[in-house]
């Protein structure tokens, strides 16, 4: 009797470890059908060929299949939405950015998603700076120039801008006040419209992104004043940063995928440890880099630390400036 009761007892133990188990057999055979991976912006764009980038380089690795879903409007907010509601089983993630994650949930007085507690970080992707540019022809030929002109004329000097609540405007804010010179906003819908006024003498400068300022400065349409990164760009070398004339100025774009808040702990540290891989490939960090990035990567951890400081830190920049949404 005391086997057989030792038997069952040993039986239930079985039956309960394997319940246990299930869950985590269940996760470590994940992904076993398509990821979809939102972008929250149109396609063609600087978030998005970074997206498709590092989805094609982690294809070529580890043969999961990735579905690039762009999902454009609201300042990146409705995309992000989109991946916050989604169910947290590894299957839907995001690639987020310093607007839609660091930015806006200041900005916007009513937000579809808790930008800190509705996703969990997996790993920021890469960073890109903005360029500061003026028409080749203006008679600034450095940032010091700009800087006398915009405090010898207060509000006179005029910065267009991509959209309220960008990367390029919040840039322009912070220089303003660390410059001590008032700036004269004005806002457009989308870079293409910004540039062109630019061109045609309507505003005096504008942080653009290096895809979009890159072939003018080389065609001599425009010249590049400054970069917002620490270093200088390997794309852009002779283009000094803000940091060389105002220590410890950086404003970057940065790229991060993100999953639904409850995804699998196990799930969240696979896709890390393969993203950090594919970022360190030497022709993702060529291709990147081509195009004004610069790959960063890091554990899961890592990313949400970088990401809640980012949140701080521009938030309080929001709150200084008083900049609201169109």
């Amino acid at each position: 009797m005391f086997f057989t009761a030792r038997r069952a007892l040993l039986a239930c133990a079985a039956a309960a470890a394997w319940l246990n188990a299930a869950p985590a057999l269940a996760d470590t055979a994940w992904p076993d059908k398509p990821v979809r991976l939102i972008v929250p912006y149109t396609p063609g764009g600087a978030t998005d060929i970074v997206a498709r980038l590092v989805a094609q380089k982690l294809s070529d690795d580890t043969r999961w299949t990735f579905i690039v879903d762009n999902r454009a409007g609201g300042n990146g907010n409705i995309g992000m939405d989109v991946v916050a509601k989604a169910k947290p089983d590894g299957y839907t993630i995001g690639l987020g950015q310093t607007a839609n994650l660091a930015i806006n949930p200041t900005l916007f007085p009513k937000m579809p998603y808790d930008a800190l507690k509705d996703l969990v970080p997996v790993s920021v992707v890469a960073s890109q700076p903005v360029v500061l540019v003026v028409r080749a022809d203006a008679p600034f030929k450095s940032l010091a120039d700009l800087v006398a002109a915009a405090k010898a004329k207060p509000g006179e000097i005029r910065q267009a801008l991509a959209g309220t609540g960008t990367l390029g405007h919040m840039a322009g804010e912070v220089l303003a006040k660390r410059a001590g010179f008032k700036v004269l906003n004005v806002p457009y819908k989308g870079a293409a419209p910004a540039i062109t006024d630019l061109l045609g003498g309507q505003t005096d400068y504008m942080f653009a992104t290096p895809q979009g300022a890159l072939a003018m400065v080389k065609g001599g349409k425009l010249r590049a004043l400054a970069v917002t990164s620490a270093k200088r760009l390997p794309v852009m070398p002779e283009v000094p940063t803000v940091g060389e004339s105002y220590k410890g100025f950086e404003a970057v774009d940065w790229k991060a995928l993100v999953a639904p808040a409850g995804t699998p702990a196990d799930i969240v540290k696979k896709l890390s440890a393969a993203v950090d891989k594919a970022l360190a490939k030497p022709a993702t960090i060529s291709q990147l880099l081509a195009e004004g990035s610069t790959p960063v990567g890091g554990s899961a951890e890592q990313a949400a630390q970088y990401i809640k400081a980012e949140h701080a830190r521009w938030g309080a920049a929001v709150r200084e400036a008083g900049v609201r949404p169109e």
